[in-house]
């Protein structure tokens, strides 16, 4: 525990919460051109990062000032799994939280190792209710996990280990929430890299989205299923309704300037059935769902033009690497999107099949 605090204090990680943001005065600013929540600025003494509330953006979520590369990581998300393996620093995560949803191979695998093995990863539980002294005894120079709105951490706030608050989900267009990559790079000490892989997402991404702008209007799609009573929907202006738009694709909720989902009914959804030619949604069942079963799921499925013409999309996130891999890689969601609503491009789905 002694170490814990040395290297709490040595890092000068420190909550601000009910703080207003400040800039960068004193140091060279890394310019973010996307992230809109995230500051990153150079000193002689580390990098000072500004992580702003995304839910009070007159306030600080979080502030750190980074010294040295972290060595020893647990991490809450999958995500940020592949992203740290994608950089060269899978070797820095020493324990998970909600192992079962993991797909990345060599997480998959150190999993598996027995726990004397130096390489084994271990599973420290389920990410709202962590094995915290399983977390303690891994000796963990920080955790990386996801904010909310009014949450903390729990115990986990009391054990001197620094929390990184992974507020990347809350940007509102997918090359925002990527540019955090260079954040986690510097973390682990793969700022180069972060910036190299970041500088491929970001030409990848603009050269489609200039492509699919000299294509026709592409096809009407939909990429979610009715939950219970409601069908969520992504807002116009969320991360998902700025892939259509860059994608070209026709969107029935284009003009609307929500950042989130909106909570619809089938009766909503199903108004626009006609404009509606392709359906791409994601499932985590082990076995891909047939169209027999989607009709007992809900009968009104059968009224969607996708549906009618056999354009029906699916993804088995529970095989299928969606959330590991999209957070960090839009340029690979865009192509598909694209690829889905302009069927005369030619090209493979990575992660959709008919």
């Amino acid at each position: 525990m002694k170490h814990l605090l040395f290297l709490f204090l040595l890092l000068a990680l420190c909550a601000c919460n009910g703080k207003r943001a400040r800039g960068g005065a004193g140091g060279d600013t890394l310019s973010m051109r996307y992230a809109h929540y995230l500051t990153m600025v150079k000193r002689s003494g580390g990098t000072a990062v500004t992580i702003t509330n995304p839910w009070h953006p007159d306030k600080v979520l979080h502030q750190y000032n980074i010294t040295r590369p972290f060595r020893r990581l647990v991490v809450f998300t999958t995500a940020h799994c592949q992203l740290l393996q994608w950089l060269g620093a899978g070797n820095s995560i020493v324990g998970v939280c909600d192992a079962r949803y993991i797909l990345v191979p060599q997480i998959r695998q150190r999993l598996a190792l027995p726990a004397g093995n130096p390489r084994h990863i271990a599973d420290c539980g389920n990410s709202m209710q962590p094995n915290v002294e399983r977390i303690i005894a891994l000796k963990p120079d920080a955790i990386i996990a996801s904010p909310f709105d009014n949450g903390g951490y729990g115990a986990l706030e009391h054990l001197g280990i620094p929390i990184i608050e992974a507020a990347d989900y809350m940007e509102t267009s997918a090359l925002a929430r990527a540019e955090w990559m260079r954040f986690y790079g510097l973390l682990v000490g793969r700022q180069q890299q972060a910036d190299s892989l970041f500088n491929v997402v970001q030409h990848n991404y603009l050269a489609l989205r200039r492509k699919a702008a000299r294509l026709p209007l592409g096809r009407g799609i939909l990429t979610e299923r009715l939950t219970g009573n409601v069908w969520y929907c992504p807002g116009g202006a969320s991360s998902m309704g700025i892939i259509f738009r860059d994608a070209h694709a026709g969107y029935f909720l284009s003009g609307n300037r929500q950042s989130g989902s909106l909570a619809l009914s089938p009766e909503q959804v199903l108004a626009q059935a006609d404009k509606i030619a392709v359906w791409a949604f994601k499932t985590d069942t082990r076995q891909p769902l047939t169209l027999q079963q989607l009709l007992q799921e809900y009968h009104g499925y059968s009224l969607l033009k996708a549906f009618s013409q056999h354009q029906v999309y699916q993804c088995l996130t529970s095989r299928v690497p969606y959330f590991e891999e999209v957070s960090w890689r839009p340029d690979w969601l865009l192509s598909d999107v694209v690829l889905l609503t302009h069927p005369g491009v030619k090209g493979k789905l990575r992660y959709f099949v008919k």
